[in-house]
C-alpha cells in the first residue's frame, strides 16, 4: 500500500533530522504519516460516503 511506503519513507528521512527536532517537527511528521494509512484502514470498513470522508482526512495529513 502506497501510504505505508510513504510512512516508512518519512520515518527513515526523519531519522536524519537534528536531535533537537525529535520532539517537534519529527514527531509531527511521523504522527501525520501514520495518520494516512490509519484513516484509510478505518474508512475502508464503512460505506462509500464515510470512506470518502476518511480519504479526505488522510489526504489532509499528507499535506
Amino acid at each position: 500500500m502506497l501510504s505505508m511506503e510513504i510512512t516508512a519513507d518519512i520515518h527513515n528521512i526523519s531519522l536524519k533530522f537534528p536531535k533537537n527536532e525529535v520532539y517537534g517537527l519529527v514527531s509531527q511528521m511521523n504522527r501525520a504519516a501514520v495518520s494516512m494509512p490509519s484513516n484509510i484502514a478505518e474508512g475502508s470498513n464503512r460505506g462509500n460516503i464515510h470512506f470518502k470522508h476518511y480519504l479526505n482526512i488522510s489526504l489532509g495529513s499528507s499535506f
